[in-house]
Formats: structure tokens, sequence, C-alpha cells
């Protein structure tokens, strides 16, 4: 099994742990799926530039995106829209990163953007520079401000934003964050986990697990200790459960992709969940590659770029 090269040997031993605690084995393979990822198409837009409109120029946009108001301490966090070239409006994806975002899948975001889409960056309150204090309820709270951010009528005019073909997408503990999302919104055009670590399984590791856990995780997350990120993770278990999501999310496309890091089983058990209450419109594959896919960034690329080309066809 090989895992992101940022990960240290706590979080190694953590997820470990929890595939044993969970009854299963931490070096299994999640079935290949749907998706042959060494035979799929890899589109144009990995490799070459949009033809230039000069009318319509892709470019950046910083983004100040209010959230917060439930909590009684309402702040602006940190966004970047990354806007495709041509007229518009264009489908848009909102990208959430994981815990605490090292990895941030920008060549992702431009690669899908090169495909004709919009892609929105942003990090949770307390992560990275944006205000706050970092906590684990706040982030599908935040992504959920992001959405409505982006569907604000004068916002969409000004980013260029189709809103009815917005797609949430995550990778780790972005995953987990963009599935609570979408089971709260209800209206996406699609769900895309990418390496998922569910922070409701995580919470029943051993404390002191957890606590080692958040130690290497916590340098770039304000207002937190390892031992204050454990307890959140904790008191919030049921709260935090993915398993309670999967009959919301039974009529959102969903692009579930994992790989050889000891967590597939995250993934495959949320969409055993959705297929149980009746779910069809799903897309799976994995890769033989690390938390990261840092030897399979093409194929990530592709398998997503290929699979929002098809959405409404």
């Amino acid at each position: 099994m090989r895992r992101h090269p940022l990960a240290t040997a706590a979080l190694a031993v953590a997820f470990c742990t929890l595939s044993v605690a969970t009854g299963t084995v931490a070096n299994a393979k999640s079935p290949a799926g749907d998706i042959n990822l060494a035979a799929q198409t890899i589109p144009a837009a990995i490799g070459a530039d949009p033809v230039p409109d000069s009318q319509h120029p892709a470019r950046m946009a910083v983004l100040h995106i209010p959230t917060g108001g439930r909590t009684g301490h309402p702040v602006e966090i940190n966004g970047v829209a990354y806007l495709a070239s041509g007229a518009g409006p264009h489908p848009t994806l909102l990208l959430l990163h994981g815990l605490p975002g090292n990895e941030k899948n920008l060549d992702l975001a431009q690669a899908v953007r090169r495909a004709g889409w919009n892609v929105v960056t942003m990090n949770y309150r307390g992560s990275w520079g944006s205000p706050g204090s970092f906590r684990f309820a706040n982030n599908p709270e935040d992504a959920a401000a992001a959405l409505a951010y982006l569907r604000d009528p004068a916002r969409a005019q000004e980013l260029g934003v189709d809103t009815g073909r917005l797609v949430i997408a995550g990778h780790s503990m972005g995953a987990w964050t963009a599935a609570h999302a979408a089971a709260r919104d209800g209206k996406l055009a699609g769900l895309i986990l990418i390496s998922m670590g569910d922070i409701g399984i995580i919470a029943h590791l051993p404390h002191d697990k957890l606590v080692a856990l958040a130690a290497d995780n916590h340098e770039s997350l304000a207002g937190v200790t390892p031992e204050s990120m454990a307890k959140d993770i904790e008191s919030h278990a049921d709260a935090f459960a993915t398993a309670p999501l999967t009959a919301r999310l039974t009529a959102t496309p969903l692009l579930a992709l994992t790989s050889d890091d000891g967590l597939a089983s995250h993934t495959d058990a949320l969409v055993a969940g959705i297929r149980a209450h009746g779910g069809t419109q799903i897309s799976t594959a994995h890769a033989a590659t690390d938390h990261g896919w840092s030897d399979h960034r093409v194929a990530l690329e592709a398998a997503v770029i290929n699979w929002l080309q098809k959405l409404g066809n």
C-alpha cells in the first residue's frame, strides 16, 4: 500500500488501526470499478490550451465568501475562481481540499478549466489564512456557503456561473465535506469523491491515535491543538457519519475514486449504501496509487473530465 508522501507514521498507524478496528484489511484493494483508468480516453484539455478568446479570456478572481452566520461569528473565507474562457455561463466545479490541505489538486483545477468549466477552490474557516477557528463541523457549512455565494444572481453573472450545473468535488477530508454538503443541498448536478477519508469513521479511533493524527496535520490550522481536534472528532462522531447521508444522495450523480491508501473501504461503504437506497447514477474507479494520486495525476484528471463531460448527456 503506497501512501501520500506527506503522510506521517502517525497518520499511517491511525488509519491502519482504524481498518483493523472496523473489520477491514488496510491493504485490501477496492473493486476495480466500472471505469478502466488505464484504458480511458485522455481529454485534449489535459495537454493542450484552449483556443484564446480575446473577448472572454480565461482569468482568475479572488473571492471572499461569507460564512459562519450560524455560529454568531460571521467571517469571509478565502477562495479563488479559475474562470474558463468563452462567453459562458460555464458549468462550475467547487473543489475542496483535505486535512490540512497540502495537496490542493490545482493541476486538476487547471485541467478542468481548460475543458470549459469554472473551478472554485476555498479554504475552510481557520485553514490556510481564512479567518476564524478550524472546526470539522464548520467545513460542510463553509462548502454550503460557497455554493450559495456562487448561486447569488449577481455573483453568478459576474463569474459566468451556470447555476444549474454546479458540481462539488473533494479529496480526502474534502470528499467527506463534499458528501455532507451534497446531501444537505439536494440540487447539485454531481458529486466527486477522491480517496475519501470519512471523519465519521475515523472518530472511532482510540483517543491517542486521533491526537497523533492531528499532531501532524494542524500547523496550518488556526485555533486548534492536537488534543482539541481529537475531542472535536470524538464528540461529533454520530453527526460526522456518512452512512445517514446515503438516502439523500441517491438522485445525485456520483463519481467515486479510490486508491491504495487504506481508506477505500470508506468510499465503498458510502457507495454501497447509496445503491442500497436505489441510487444508480454511480461511476467508480480504483487506482493502484497513494492517497495523493502522486503517480496517477493524468489518470485522475482524465477520469474527472470525462465524467464531467457526460453529465446531462
